[in-house]
């Protein structure tokens, strides 16, 4: 993929237009036209778990901190930076939506939908992304994510949370680095740096749920992603090949134990507290029994 962007001067956004075009046989305006609509459910649902009070889940254990946050970084000096708490906010918003059963767009899955919004929208804010740009950066990300897809897992069930917060924060990253100027090299070096970050990270939902602590991991999946962004543009390099990076993650994920999958039994779902919030939330289960 780096390879034909760089040989044809092309760019990862222009390469999934054209596959869109091809596969559905429409035109370029039609394919913009749909990747606009995932924008807009995005734009929805985060903006969404920032009104009034926000939004709470059936369960209630999670809900209304993006308005939290939001406030802090209102009248607080974020020790992380005010730019870097927009990203995070976004992220949780969006996950509280979807823990409250709104309408996300699951990139690449619902329990990572925050990653990439809080990214996007954060840059929209702090760096003037006109909309245009915006989906570009959508496209970028979905062939990256395409990769990961095919040669590894974008499934907590199949490859714990790297597999779902960590791929969405490293094509998040790469198609940030690609929108602001970066080389195709430097998009792949940004992918490898994310999944890096975030390498052998459990699936654990306690309950079961996407709620805990999927939530607060797509906050850090945002921050993850513009990190790793700005550490390419630095020029800084993966000393690891982003191919063997994804191969590296795929394994991991496969080696994980079960109870770490999406399984909701090892991890903090296993802890005292976590199994006490299952009881109540379900009653006594045939495995507890």
């Amino acid at each position: 993929m780096i390879d034909y962007a760089m040989t044809h001067n092309t760019t990862f956004a222009e390469m999934m237009i054209r596959e869109e075009m091809d596969l559905k046989g429409i035109s370029r305006d039609e394919v913009r036209a749909l990747m606009k609509q995932n924008l807009d459910v995005m734009r929805e649902a985060l903006e969404k778990g920032l009104s009034g009070e926000g939004v709470k889940s059936v369960t209630s254990y999670t809900g209304q901190d993006a308005v939290k946050l939001d406030r802090y970084n209102e009248h607080y000096h974020a020790l992380s930076g005010h730019d870097m708490v927009e990203a995070l906010k976004g992220a949780i918003s969006t996950n509280e939506v979807n823990a409250a059963m709104g309408i996300i767009c699951a990139t690449p899955t619902a329990g990572s939908s925050g990653t990439i919004p809080g990214i996007l929208f954060k840059l929209e804010k702090t760096h003037g992304l006109t909309q245009a740009q915006m989906i570009d950066f959508l496209f970028a990300a979905a062939l990256c994510g395409k990769i990961i897809a095919n040669n590894a897992s974008v499934a907590g069930a199949i490859g714990g949370c790297q597999a779902e917060v960590g791929s969405a924060s490293a094509i998040a990253a790469a198609a940030a680095v690609e929108i602001f100027g970066g080389t195709p090299e430097e998009s792949g070096h940004a992918m490898a740096l994310a999944i890096s970050n975030l390498l052998g990270l459990v699936c654990d939902p306690v309950a079961g749920l996407v709620e805990i602590p999927c939530v607060m991991r797509n906050a850090i999946g945002s921050g993850n992603g513009l990190i790793s962004a700005d550490l390419a543009l630095a020029g800084i390099q993966s000393r690891i090949p982003v191919d063997e990076v994804i191969e590296a993650m795929d394994r991991v994920g496969r080696n994980l134990p079960a109870s770490l999958r999406e399984t909701g039994l090892g991890g903090l779902a296993g802890t005292p507290t976590g199994e006490a919030i299952k009881k109540k939330i379900f009653g006594q289960t045939s495995v507890e029994s």
